[in-house]
């Protein structure tokens, strides 16, 4: 079997590499990343570069790329993309280029090369936010951000390539990831790695905007199962159903540390903030699969890890 594997340096993607390269020693896989500001090659430096893994640099949106490292691969699971909100904000373009363009030429060449399976990874916020509700996965897209529009434009790609052409894809739409080798820009490594160095964690308009939390390593086995048991043309969502408000995370956070709430500065929102996100996972526990790290031990696991791992993130703030 051999794999391609998009945006492999990223966070969830160089977590997801870690993960099929121990649980699937017949796997040969292909890692295809652009290193941008948030592909790091730190991100995978110990794992020796075994013969059975290969890295390609380059942009999803070059089709000569993507060719070269997609030739010969049974199965493409996508995590190239840009996802950070604020960004998106003040630079729509990179995103639309990145999320909408890159996606059609992978999924074009994954067309060409008659792949058995084509992996979309997406999020929760193509749903928009609900108040009390859960999104089920033929919920209406309802995006709120540039980011969130580009992904959901890149979902109805996918869709559209299944339809039209044949194409054998799945979409997984995952609520905010947390672990190891996230940049810090996301709220939990940027407010790990704040305290740390002893600055204020800007906390957005009240703080009681509410997001499922779940630990990218049960992401990472849910995207698996999916891509293995998952029926083709489906779309599964996955979350960990542990939400919680974003100052809990930061009192938590300031708690991990023995830090005083004064250390919280609450700042303007940003436009178009999405008061909750909650996702509906009945169709992914069908399969088997249910969340195997809590809330609380995996975040007191993510700062033990940014505790000792400041060579990693130091350059990076």
């Amino acid at each position: 079997m051999q794999v391609l594997v998009t945006g492999g340096l990223g966070f969830i993607g160089s977590n997801f590499v870690r993960y099929l390269l121990n649980e699937f020693p017949e796997y040969n896989l292909v890692n295809i990343d652009a290193i941008t500001y948030a592909g790091n090659p730190d991100n995978l430096k110990d794992l020796g570069f075994p013969e059975r893994y290969r890295f390609v640099r380059g942009n999803i949106c070059d089709r000569d790329a993507v060719a070269y490292a997609m030739k010969d691969c049974d199965i493409v699971y996508n995590f190239a993309a840009e996802t950070h909100v604020d960004r998106s904000i003040t630079n729509a373009e990179d995103f639309v280029r990145t999320d909408v363009i890159g996606t059609s030429v992978l999924l074009d060449l994954a067309r060409i090369y008659d792949v058995e399976k084509f992996i979309q990874i997406s999020t929760d916020e193509v749903y928009g936010s609900t108040e009390h509700s859960s999104f089920r996965e033929d919920s209406p897209l309802d995006p709120s951000s540039p980011y969130s529009a580009s992904k959901a434009s890149a979902d109805l790609l996918v869709r559209a390539y299944g339809k039209t052409y044949g194409l054998p894809a799945i979409i997984t739409r995952s609520s905010n990831n947390f672990g190891p080798y996230q940049y810090p820009e996301k709220l939990i490594p940027r407010f790990i790695t704040n305290a740390l160095m002893g600055k204020t964690l800007p906390v957005y308009g009240d703080g009681l905007n509410v997001r499922d939390w779940i630990y990218v390593l049960d992401n990472c086995v849910a995207i698996d199962l999916v891509s293995r048991k998952g029926s083709i043309g489906e779309i599964y969502n996955i979350a960990s159903g542990d939400e919680k408000q974003n100052i809990e995370i930061t009192r938590i956070i300031l708690g991990f540390h023995g830090k005083p709430e004064s250390c919280i500065q609450y700042v303007a929102d940003r436009p178009g903030h999405d008061r909750r996100y909650s996702l509906d996972t009945g169709k992914l526990r069908k399969l088997g699969w249910k969340p195997k790290y809590r809330f609380e031990t995996a975040l007191w696991e993510t700062f033990r890890w940014y505790q000792e791992n400041e060579w990693w993130w130091a350059p990076l703030v």
